[in-house]
């Protein structure tokens, strides 16, 4: 039977390999006491990374599911170790589940192998869909209720008011560079046509309703 076709609690993976993976976030922390654990568990072998769990490229974690074939069963020291997100851990061990792959975390004492196990994770993965539900629902609300409120939505513009009246100032003297007056307000020159568009006409702004001087070259 595919593994897709199984029961959602019924055990995935057991007889055949263990296949151990251990992590430290730095290279200055040690191992060892991970690599002890998953020797006394049984592991063939160990895959090992000294790399955050934030970090995408965790390159030992991939080549240990890489390595990893049906009837095995992925074992780590605990859950973190796998990972810091519970959204990356479940999408780990649910890809390991359509494999055919077991998976087992000793201090947890979660084991995918077995029914009890298949319902633990099962119990993780519909608490994190209920807190990202939850989360969006939060976030539109907040977003409603300053819509309500009238308040603006977005970024912030890189320039005030005050600001683009001190450029369009400033830009109506011939003798003032687009480049000058840009870094002066700590933007950059994309930016300030932006915010003054007559500029990209190839014209500074007019001072006293004459006419727009053209841009220099500067």
């Amino acid at each position: 039977m595919e593994p897709d076709s199984l029961d959602l609690l019924a055990p995935v993976g057991g007889g055949g390999a263990l296949i151990g993976y251990a992590r430290v976030s730095t290279k200055g922390q040690n191992l060892d006491r991970q690599l002890v654990l998953l020797e006394a568990a049984g592991c063939q072998r160990i895959f090992s990374d000294k790399k955050s769990g934030k970090n995408t490229e965790r390159e030992e974690l991939w080549n240990a599911l890489d390595y990893l074939r049906v009837g095995d069963t992925l074992v780590v020291p605990s859950l973190d170790r796998l990972g810091r997100s519970i959204q990356d851990l479940i999408s780990v061990v649910a890809g390991l589940r359509e494999r055919g792959i077991g998976f087992r975390s000793l201090h947890e004492a979660l084991d995918t192998t077995t029914p009890g196990g298949r319902l633990v994770f099962h119990v993780f993965a519909a608490l994190a869909e209920f807190i990202r539900e939850l989360i969006v629902q939060g976030t539109h609300e907040g977003l409603a209720a300053a819509r309500a409120r009238g308040q603006r939505l977005g970024r912030p513009p890189a320039l005030t008011e005050e600001q683009i009246l001190h450029a369009r100032s400033m830009l109506a003297n011939p003798e003032a560079s687009v480049s000058s007056i840009a870094k002066l307000l700590g933007i950059s020159r994309t930016t300030l046509y932006k915010y003054v568009p007559e500029l990209k006409a190839g014209h500074r702004p007019s001072v006293g309703g004459k006419q727009p001087a053209q841009v220099g070259s500067r």
